[in-house]
């Protein structure tokens, strides 16, 4: 019989690796006779997994892959039993394995039945190879950067039983091919980018025990026919974007033991039928919008123990049908509307380790039965409406590690059983607790703020050496500070502060090397800062104010190097500020105000280039103003006031063009010139240069400083002319008192002259002049009051007519503003009208001066109480000042009409420019535009205290001035108005702009209008609004060309990096998970780093 070359070759390969008698050079002869490139036998398989080795980058842990042994010793291969042995699993985990996985040429493995390598480094799509592997029974690469999409032919393997591609880079949606794999006993693709919606095919698959789809971007409604898999034991859809409801058919899956569809968005209420999986064990519903009581037949699923429907928006009360769930370790119901009590039938589920109902509606005792689970670690019933005593058969839970009682009205005060127990973290944050604290020793966290505790702090707090977290803020504490504190490194976080601590600061503290964070401010603390604060390396914030502290600053604490914030104002502090204090160079925030602290300020100053905020003042300082400070350019606000400088202004002043809220050098020794170069401050809101020895001219640039609201220069030496602008115009008299010669412009100061006669020394004409100064100035008064008296009787009349009263703006009378108002808007006329909202109209108005404003003239309220809040609100929002936010300078209020008075856009609003002057507002302005907005929003939310939320950030509500430069409007107004009233602004904001989360929760926080950003970002490059295709945008692997105004151009090179990090911003901004999205502040940041 004849034999064929392979077969030969195959033999003989064979002899040569069971003898190894033959030298390498005949095994690479064998490998060379073969005929077929794809040959099965086990030499050519060998090949193909050598010349797979050869492609990666890590061949470490594939060591024994070699030409001297056979394929079937190799670490990870496994061979057939039979004559002729062929390689039929390849098993890889964890092996380090760096490369592609498209170089591995499966066609040349036919008989593979296994293939794992799971957890390496291997990247590349999957390559079409893989689909000849008729035998093929288990795929699993999780864990890997597997890129690419899940080819249809993926069907061709029909004898595969398990799929796991899990924890990788797929995209694209899941084919229906899937369906077709009717051998499947396990599909796992967690963890990629797979979008579109869930095929209704995957219900075919009747052999399916495991189907895990979570961590994706899979959207559209969950499929009724998923209740066809009869066999399934666990369903996971979580961390996706599916809405509509829970199917009721999941209630077929009797086999199901883990049901989880956590942080998704669906709506509706929970099926009682999911009471019919008595095999359950976990249901987690997490993260959605569910709505509705909790079905009491979740009392039906006796074997549960993971019971997990937190962050929804259930509503009724707990079911008492839960006593039934005796296997029951883990509850969370936390963040719902749940209301009633809790029951008291939980303290029989003595299985229980957590319990976590905070952030609700409960109300009532605590239930003492809570007592009797023994197992438990953790109970959190923080944020609800709790109230009486704390039980004191809690003590009796000698498992429990942490006990969160905070933000509830718990009165009494702290069990004394407490003390010596297991317990390690205890918060009772924000309550009506009263009495002494029990004698804890073992805790690592123990948050008592916010409540009416008195006596002395637990003298051994620290004695277990643990202690991280101590607040006790704003109690009624006395006595000194517990001595177990200065020797416990462990701290992180302290607030000792609003009490009335006592005793010598110095013997009390020592060195943390893990605090971040202490606050002991408003106590009675007395002694010496002690220089070991200095050894704090990792702390960031040091607060020390309003205390009886003596002696110097000590150098050291400059060699705290991460210290963002030191207040130390409001002591007796003494000598001069240490130069080192300026090697902080992460300080963002320095008070030493309200001390003794004498000496100049160090020219070092300006090294801190991170400093935002500066206060000196009330101190002894003295000499000049270091011109260094003009480094300091993040300054926001700056007070050295009531001090001892002398010598110029530092011109270096004008160079810090970020001051917004404060310049204040007033009750000093002051000369010279008022810098021309202050009028480059155009955020500043208030300057005091007054109670100095500043003499000349006030600087015609002021008139430049366009967010200034209050300018005060009085008791100076300065004459001559005010400057004529619109601030000046309006200002008040009581600004410029004091002064030598000032004159023109401010109501109540005598106009300049250029009559020589005021040169000569005549005494005639001099004593002529007063004595006309004086009649002039008495019929001025008798003519004022009249005019007053007058003004009043009107302000009565209309007052007792209509309840109305005039509202003042821009320091002028009101009545004043209200006419030049309707002159130059003609009584409202139409023809001034530029906009119509659903608050009201927007007229365009030119004032006698010339100025353009924009008037808001405003529907009427309801009620006088909504309207008084309303005028308090606009009072408020007036001192708002911001590059990017327009000004709203005033308010009017008539028995006919009520507006707002703000700065004028020539462009209008943004909405109207994406679709007028696309062309125009090219890539560069439009990524300028979203700069410009999240600036605002950073400034709302991160620099006002309180912080303001916009509520309704839109394109309508964004203006552009003639530049492009964009403004925000309209913040903050609409949540002030009567929600009752039908034609009043809605307080969530705007359809299509509104968070996701507001359908089910009215908590209005900054993460909303983080929401709403993204979405006018999105419009912006898209040109029009996203609408419903927001969903359809999450994924950043999308051509870019899909998100991007089709009537532009693509961006060019030096734009197009810019325009690819806003649309990765946007997208993280429009997470469906509030938590997720990144703050204003981070936006801002990554925005303004882009060149």
């Amino acid at each position: 019989m004849k034999r064929s070359v392979t077969e030969l070759a195959s033999r003989a390969m064979e002899s040569f690796f069971s003898q190894k008698a033959l030298p390498g050079l005949l095994l690479l002869l064998v490998f060379s006779v073969s005929p077929k490139p794809a040959s099965t036998s086990l030499a050519s398989q060998g090949r193909v997994l050598l010349q797979w080795k050869a492609s990666l980058r890590s061949q470490q842990s594939l060591r024994s892959w070699n030409l001297s042994t056979s394929p079937c010793s190799w670490s990870g291969i496994t061979c057939s039993l039979r004559r002729h042995r062929v390689i039929t699993e390849v098993n890889l985990p964890s092996m380090g394995l760096d490369g592609p996985l498209h170089t591995l040429n499966f066609s040349g493995l036919p008989s593979l039945t296994g293939l794992t390598l799971m957890f390496n480094r291997l990247s590349g799509e999957i390559p079409p190879s893989i689909f000849t592997l008729s035998e093929l029974i288990s795929f699993d690469v999780q864990g890997n950067d597997i890129t690419g999409t899940i080819p249809a032919r993926i069907s061709s393997l029909t004898k595969l039983r398990s799929l796991n591609l899990s924890g990788n880079k797929i995209s694209g949606s899941i084919p229906l091919s899937l369906g077709n794999m009717t051998s499947l006993d396990f599909l796992i693709l967690s963890g990629n980018g797979f979008s579109g919606s869930i095929p209704e095919e995957i219900g075919d698959l009747q052999n399916l025990q495991e189907l895990d789809l979570s961590a994706n971007f899979l959207t559209g409604s969950i499929p009724q026919s998923l209740g066809n898999l009869s066999r399934l034991s666990l369903l996971d859809l979580s961390l996706n974007h599916l809405y509509g409801s829970v199917p009721p058919t999941l209630g077929n899956l009797q086999k199901l033991l883990v049901l989880s569809i956590s942080d998704n968005t669906l709506t509706a209420s929970i099926p009682a039928s999911l009471g019919n999986l008595t095999r359950l064990i976990k249901l987690n519903l997490w993260g959605n919008h569910l709505s509705g009581p909790i079905p009491h037949e979740v009392g039906n699923l006796v074997r549960m123990t993971n019971l997990v429907l937190a962050h929804n928006s259930l509503l009724g009360s707990i079911p008492l049908s839960l006593r039934n769930l005796s296997k029951l370790s883990t509850l969370y119901l936390f963040n719902n509307h749940i209301s009633g009590t809790i029951p008291a039938e939980l303290g029989n589920l003595v299985e229980l380790r957590d319990i976590d109902l905070s952030h609700n509606l409960l109300t009532g005792f605590i239930p003492s039965t809570l007592g009797n689970l023994a197992r438990l670690r953790n109970l959190i019933l923080s944020y609800n409406e709790l109230s009486g005593p704390i039980p004191s058969t809690l003590a009796n839970m000698t498992s429990l590690i942490l006990l969160d009682l905070s933000n509830n009205q718990i009165s009494g005060c702290i069990p004394p059983s407490f003390a010596n127990r297991s317990l390690e973290e205890l918060s009772v944050i924000n309550n009506s607790l009263s009495g002494s604290v029990p004698n804890l020793t073992k805790l690592v966290s123990l948050k008592l703020a916010y409540n009416d505790l008195s006596g002395h702090l637990p003298p051994d707090v620290c004695r277990g050496g643990k202690l991280q977290h101590f607040t006790v803020a704003y109690n009624k504490f006395h006595g000194p500070i517990p001595e177990s504190l200065r020797n416990c490194s462990s701290l992180v976080r302290v607030r000792l502060d609003r009490n009335n601590l006592t005793g010598d600061l110095f013997d009390h503290f020592g060195v943390y090397p893990n605090m971040r964070y202490i606050d002991l401010s408003y106590n009675r603390l007395s002694g010496m800062l002690s220089p070991e604060w200095g050894s704090c390396s990792n702390l960031t914030s040091l607060r020390i104010s309003n205390n009886r502290l003596n002696g110097t600053i000590p150098s050291e604490i400059g060699q705290s190097t991460r210290l963002g914030a030191l207040d130390l104002s409001s002591n007796h502090l003494v000598g001069e500020l240490p130069k080192n204090l300026c090697n902080l160079i992460s300080l963002i925030e320095l008070n030493i105000s309200s001390n003794q602290i004498s000496g100049e300020l160090p020219s070092e100053i300006g090294k801190l280039l991170k400093l935002k905020r500066l206060d000196v003042s009330g101190n002894n300082f003295s000499g000049v103003i270091p011109e260094e400070i003009g480094g300091c350019k993040l300054l926001i606000s700056v007070d050295m006031s009531n001090n001892s400088f002398s010598g110029s202004i530092p011109y270096e002043f004008g160079q810090l063009v970020d001051l917004q809220e404060l310049l204040d050098l007033s009750q000093n020794s002051f000369s010279g010139h008022i810098p021309s170069q202050l009028g480059q401050l155009t955020l500043l809101q208030i300057l005091n240069l007054s109670h100095n020895n500043l003499a000349g001219r006030i600087p015609p640039s002021l008139i430049n400083m366009a967010s200034l609201s209050a300018l005060d220069v009085s008791h100076n030496e300065l004459e001559g002319p005010v400057p004529d602008g619109q601030l000046f115009r309006r200002a008040p008299m009581s600004w410029f008192t004091g002064n030598r010669g000032l004159c023109d412009v401010v109501a109540g100061l005598p106009s300049c002259s250029s009559s020589p006669a005021r040169e000569t020394p005549n005494v005639i004409l001099l004593t002529g002049m007063a004595v006309l100064g004086a009649l002039l100035l008495f019929f001025l008064f008798v003519g004022f009051a009249a005019r007053l008296m007058k003004r009043r009787k009107q302000i009565a009349n209309a007052s007792s007519q209509t309840g109305g009263s005039a509202f003042s703006i821009w320091n002028f009378d009101g009545g004043d503003a209200y006419d030049e108002i309707i002159k130059a808007t003609e009584n409202f006329d139409d023809e001034y009208c530029i906009g119509k909202g659903a608050c009201g109209s927007v007229y365009r108005a030119t004032l006698s001066t010339g100025e353009v404003v924009a008037v808001k003239k405003l529907q009427q309220p309801d009620t006088e109480i909504s309207w008084q809040h309303f005028q308090n609100e606009v009072q408020a929002l007036t001192q708002v000042r911001h590059r990017n936010i327009v000004k709203l300078f005033g308010f009017c209020s008539t028995p006919r009409h009520k507006f707002l008075v703000c700065e004028y856009m020539g462009r209008g609003n943004l909405a109207d420019s994406l679709q007028e002057d696309a062309t125009e507002l090219d890539w560069v302005k439009r990524v300028s535009i979203i700069k410009h907005v999240a600036c605002a929003l950073s400034y709302l939310h991160h620099d006002l205290i309180p912080p303001i939320v916009h509520r309704d950030v839109t394109s309508n509500n964004i203006l552009l001035d003639s530049d492009f430069k964009a403004c925000l409007s309209d913040f903050g107004i609409a949540r002030t108005l009567n929600p009752a009233a039908s034609n009043w602004c809605s307080l969530a904001g705007t359809r299509g702009y509104m968070a996701p989360e507001l359908a089910y929760s009215m908590r209005v926080t900054e993460k909303c209008d983080v929401y709403s950003f993204g979405v006018v970002t999105l419009e912006v490059l898209l040109g029009r609004h996203p609408g419903d295709l927001i969903s359809s945008y999450h994924d950043e692997g999308n051509a870019m060309r899909e998100m991007l105004d089709p009537r532009l151009p693509l961006p060019p090179p030096e734009v197009s990096g810019a325009v690819s990090t806003v649309v990765k911003i946007s997208l993280r901004c429009l997470h469906s998970n509030p938590v997720c999205r990144p703050t204003m502040q981070h936006v801002s940041n990554e925005l303004c780093a882009i060149k």
